[in-house]
């Protein structure tokens, strides 16, 4: 078994998920490269290797339970979950003339797949002496911004998820009080990826700050809470 904090980053084979990945490694962490796709998760693994990082490999499609449930067997440790895979959808998101498989493919991978893939890790997490789990938001999926016009285009599928996914961070946080697992949401703002056609103004490396921080709280660090740059997301 690893002597190494050891963090485990879904989505990590690109993007912010890949720069969360290189930050924490560069911390020291031992980090676990989350992907589903072989080759892609490799090639991330041996880019982060080369840089001096501790990393590894780890076949995982959130949206797939075996997959889910052998990335957690495959791990002899995990001190620190970063819940960062997530997609849009295709298409227009007009509520009125929304394609409904669409939406249930977003909330597939952006809700149900965090929910799959926390509870398998936690167990580990259970064991760890500082276990922390942070989940990559949104702030479109802010309520108080989307009620005052200041969170993104329309999009019916993407930020409703969320909104949702922020609800059902904050079950967890009920549920796992006094365990000292600490968990927090991340908005990582509007960065550039393929998520938006590389569109956004902020760089991956920007984007991956907040999630670095909120992954190696101290013991007394917050927890239950929404974060950006800038300090807290209102909810």
């Amino acid at each position: 078994m690893s002597d190494k904090t050891t963090a485990l980053i879904t989505g990590a084979n690109k993007g912010i998920g890949y720069d969360i990945a290189a930050g924490l490694g560069a911390l020291g962490l031992r980090v676990g490269v989350g992907a589903r796709d072989d080759a892609r998760r490799a090639e991330a693994v041996e880019k982060l290797q080369a840089a001096g990082v501790d990393a590894f490999g780890v076949p995982l499609d959130v949206t797939d339970d075996a997959s889910v449930a052998a990335a957690a067997a495959s791990l002899d440790r995990l001190d620190v979950l970063v819940n960062n895979a997530g997609i849009t959808g295709d298409g227009p998101q007009d509520p009125t003339t929304i394609d409904l498989d669409i939406l249930r493919t977003v909330l597939e991978t952006n809700v149900f797949g965090v929910i799959r893939t926390t509870n398998a890790m936690l167990p580990l997490l259970r064991r760890s002496e500082h276990p922390r789990i942070v989940t990559v938001s949104s702030s479109v999926g802010s309520l108080t911004r989307q009620s005052a016009g200041q969170a993104g285009p329309i999009a019916i599928g993407y930020s409703p998820s969320k909104t949702y996914l922020n609800a059902v961070t904050l079950q967890y946080v009920r549920e796992l009080e006094g365990t000292g697992i600490k968990i927090n949401l991340a908005c990582p703002g509007y960065v550039a990826t393929d998520l938006n056609g590389f569109q956004g103004h902020r760089t991956t490396e920007q984007g991956a700050a907040t999630p670095i921080r909120l992954a190696t709280l101290p013991d007394d660090g917050p927890t239950g809470g929404f974060f950006e740059d800038a300090g807290e997301v209102p909810w």
